[in-house]
């Protein structure tokens, strides 16, 4: 029996993928969470085989958990199951640790297919991120200045474009208000901007916020 966890901040979805879930013989849902924090806690008090995660909630985000996920549990493995293209989150997040990622669009037998894959301490990787994988392996040194980015710098960067302060975002990722500072000049180098609305505007052309 594969015991899953749902991390998204709607009930209707949290309730139509264990419906969906129950339908499957070899699948339990064992606990359910409705932002990243939330997750964390799930995985530390409920054995998992596969957490099934949302990344946009409120607070703290899917991207947000799946570093403490990882360092808490892990052995548990993520899917991640977003409303974001492949292109904007996919290749990032896989590299940041995360066993899949499917976009909500997918068909709902290959949300358990992942499940199943990622069961089994395998990757599930869909053909359209296989394909990106393999045109950023392709592009070398030619990648999107936000693609350069650390872990860390690449969630602070995505809360500043957002709008949120410094210290705003210090207290969300329990770093001081002045490693955050440090991030954002590390960032905006990277990335050759200059303000926070530089990192906004950037944001919302490549589609990495609504």
């Amino acid at each position: 029996m594969i015991k899953v966890g749902i991390v998204d901040d709607h009930a209707i979805v949290r309730a139509g993928l264990k419906q969906f879930f129950a339908e499957q013989v070899d699948l339990r849902v064992i606990g359910e969470a409705a932002s990243g924090r939330e997750a964390i806690d799930l995985v530390r008090n409920e054995p998992m085989d596969v957490l099934v995660m949302d990344l946009s909630m409120p607070g703290q985000s899917g991207m947000d958990a799946l570093g403490m996920i990882r360092a808490k549990a892990p052995d548990v493995g993520v899917l991640i199951l977003s409303g974001y293209p492949e292109e904007h989150y996919a290749t990032n997040l896989i590299r940041q640790g995360a066993s899949g990622f499917l976009n909500k669009e997918c068909d709902p037998e290959e949300i358990v297919k992942a499940i199943r894959t990622i069961a089994m301490g395998k990757r599930y990787i869909s053909a359209s991120v296989a394909e990106l994988l393999a045109q950023q392996l392709g592009k070398g040194e030619d990648v999107l200045p936000h693609e350069q980015l650390s872990e860390r710098e690449f969630q602070v960067f995505l809360k500043l474009a957002k709008g949120e302060t410094a210290s705003d975002i210090a207290e969300e990722l329990s770093l001081s208000v002045k490693t955050v500072s440090t991030y954002r000049t590390r960032l905006m180098e990277k990335m050759n901007l200059h303000t926070n609305s530089d990192l906004t505007y950037y944001a919302l052309k490549n589609k990495l916020i609504d």
